[in-house]
């Protein structure tokens, strides 16, 4: 065996510390889209509070209107 060939525990030491980098980073990238998840369900819940208000600003606005009576 050569100087410069890894031993096989340095080989699985090697290994081991690519999969914990492997799993920090995917920690850190779900992390993120946990957040963009919850802002994203923030920004959806005021959409449909903003449409939800709408629809009875249009509502009201409507049973303002008189009765048209198709006379045809």
């Amino acid at each position: 065996m050569t100087m410069t060939q890894a031993t096989p525990m340095e080989q699985i030491a090697e290994r081991v510390e690519r999969l914990l980098l492997r799993h920090e980073e995917l920690q850190r990238t779900n992390a993120l889209l946990v957040a963009q998840v919850e802002s994203l369900t923030q920004e959806r819940d005021s959409l449909k509070s903003r449409l939800s208000a709408a629809r009875a600003r249009v509502d009201a606005l409507l049973d303002r209107l008189p009765d048209v009576k198709n006379t045809s």
